[in-house]
Parts: C-alpha cells; sequence; structure tokens
C-alpha cells in the first residue's frame, strides 16, 4: 500500500521529474496533444501518490482505497505514467499510448488499466462522478476519500457548478476538488474565454472550505492534502496556481502547447531541461 508521509525513497520531486519525461516521451511518439497541461499537475500527482492517496497497487479494487478522478482527461500521459511508476500498471505500456492497437488511449479510459478509476476527457464531468463515489462512501460510512483534478476552464462547465452545489448540499467532507489554474485554455486565456474571478470565493459562496496554494510548491501541495477536509461537513477546494508547460522554458505560458506534439530537436532540448536523458 502507498501510505501517508513521504520517505527518501518516495520522493515527490524525483517522481514529478519521471512523470513529465514519460509524458513528453508519450506525447512525442504518439504526435499527441496537451503536454502543457500535464506539465502543470505533474507536482500535484506527484505529491498525491507520493505522500497522500491510500492505495495498493497489488489490489487496486481494495473498497477502502481512496478514489482519485483526473477530470481533465486530455493530460492522462501524466496520470498514467505516475501509475506506471507506482506499479499499477507495467513501465513498457507506455510506448502503447495513443498507438493503434494499444492500451492507453490519449483521453483517459478506465478500461483495462488498474488504478484508473474512470474514463474522462468530457470535461466538465469529473466532479459529478466524485460526488456519487463521496456519497456513496458517506452513505455507507466507508473511510475513503475522494479526489478529483480539474482545469480551470473546466469550471465554465455548468455541470460542474451543479456537482458544487450537491456537494455542499449534501455535506461531502470526503470530498477534495483540486483546480488546476494553469489560466490557459483550447482557445486562449481563460480570463479571456470566460472570466472566472475571484475563483476562490465562488467555491466558498457555492459552500466549500478553500485554500489556495501554490501548485508547483511541494511543501504547500503536501500541507493542504494532509489537512482536508478543511473544516466539519464541508467538502474542500484548493485552488492551485500553476503554470501550463511547467519546467520546459520554450513551453512554459504557451497556448501552441495544448496542441502541439514536440519534434525530435524539442523533445531532446526539453528533456536536457527536465535534467533527464534519453
Amino acid at each position: 500500500m502507498i501510505e501517508l508521509n513521504s520517505t527518501k525513497e518516495n520522493n515527490p520531486t524525483t517522481l514529478a521529474k519521471k512523470i513529465r519525461a514519460h509524458a513528453l516521451r508519450m506525447v512525442h511518439r504518439a504526435s499527441a496533444s496537451h503536454i502543457g497541461g500535464c506539465f502543470s499537475v505533474a507536482d500535484i500527482l506527484a505529491v498525491l501518490y507520493s505522500s497522500i492517496l491510500k492505495v495498493d497497487p497489488n489490489n487496486p479494487l481494495w473498497p477502502l482505497r481512496d478514489r482519485f478522478i483526473l477530470s481533465k482527461g486530455h493530460a492522462c500521459a501524466a496520470h498514467y505514467a505516475v501509475l506506471a511508476e507506482k506499479g499499477f500498471i507495467p513501465l513498457d505500456w507506455l510506448s502503447t499510448y495513443g498507438q493503434n492497437g494499444g492500451r492507453l488511449f490519449s483521453h483517459s479510459s478506465c478500461h483495462g488499466i488498474p488504478g484508473m478509476e474512470v474514463s474522462t476527457g468530457s470535461l466538465g464531468h469529473g466532479l459529478s462522478i466524485g460526488c456519487g463515489m463521496a456519497l456513496a462512501g458517506q452513505r455507507d460510512t466507508n473511510k475513503f476519500r475522494v479526489f478529483t483534478l480539474l482545469s480551470d476552464g473546466e469550471c465554465n462547465e455548468g455541470s460542474t457548478w451543479e456537482a458544487v452545489m450537491f456537494a455542499s448540499h449534501h455535506k461531502l467532507a470526503n470530498l477534495v476538488a483540486i483546480v488546476d489554474q494553469n489560466k490557459l485554455q483550447a482557445f486562449g486565456y481563460t480570463d479571456d474565454v470566460l472570466n472566472l474571478n475571484p475563483l476562490s470565493e465562488k467555491w466558498r459562496t457555492f459552500g466549500w472550505a478553500v485554500q489556495e496554494i501554490d501548485g508547483h510548491n511541494f511543501r504547500e501541495i503536501e500541507k493542504a492534502l494532509l489537512s482536508v477536509p478543511f473544516d466539519v461537513g464541508q467538502p474542500s477546494c484548493i485552488i492551485a496556481p500553476t503554470i501550463k508547460g511547467n519546467g520546459v522554458s520554450f513551453m512554459e505560458n504557451q497556448l501552441a502547447w495544448h496542441y502541439k506534439s514536440p519534434n525530435d530537436e524539442q523533445l531532446q532540448q526539453a528533456l536536457a531541461e527536465l535534467d533527464v536523458s534519453e
């Protein structure tokens, strides 16, 4: 079982670097998209799987496991990477990402993938699914928690706010929403497409307990996640400002990397900046 509290051998900094390197190679090999969004969530995923989630790669359907949902399913290369590093799936499966006949689809698919709770990618659905899981756990008096990682652009979706209201109404204190606030979405800056500010206050007004952290600061991420629920009888929301493309200079804050796939030269440059050899 992956237990709470990081150790030297279970270091989120090292794991985040591996997640980025795997995702980069996967996207390059498949000529796929969304590497920018993979990089913005890599540090959050690394902390979750290093020191927060109570899960067991040897028993992925353990009834009392914590549930994790990557609602922004287009960033699934990063999720597949951490599942491979943590022993849920073989590392060599990563080479099948986005390939004809491959196991790993380019948006999250739970079919035949241990540790992947649901298929996602149609934005605005992940939190609703998380609400259902959390409500079931609450009514069965099970002690598992549900963590859902959303994009900030996904908060444009009305279905997201229906789920936000539902969770507050049912006092789902076993539910945690993490918003990857990388400030870019498919067609531009989130503030320009549909301004969400003040985002934290919106969640509070809907009855959630909210903390805002640096989404690339491992200590802040872990401290917030270890302290959920933030308040008795309330679902918890973590607003995590991040940088799209974080870790590679020519990708950071660049909308193009929502869509682009790195060519051979860009792959090598990015791996060098991540301090990872080919």
